[in-house]
């Protein structure tokens, strides 16, 4: 999940192996139903905005 935290910077969009991250309006969005729930967005994501489903 992409938090309110995001700065659309985008560091987390080409990392995703699936492609499930997308431009939202105010923030990057992850696509539940893709997610393989790797973390490589997580990892780059210089704002700490992507945390875990709960």
């Amino acid at each position: 999940m992409i938090t309110d935290k995001c700065d659309k910077i985008g560091a987390c969009k080409p990392v995703c192996p699936v492609e499930a991250i997308s431009e939202g309006d105010s923030k990057y969005v992850i696509d539940a139903e893709l997610c393989i729930e790797c973390g490589a967005c997580a990892a780059v994501c210089p704002a700490v905005a992507i945390e875990a489903s709960k």
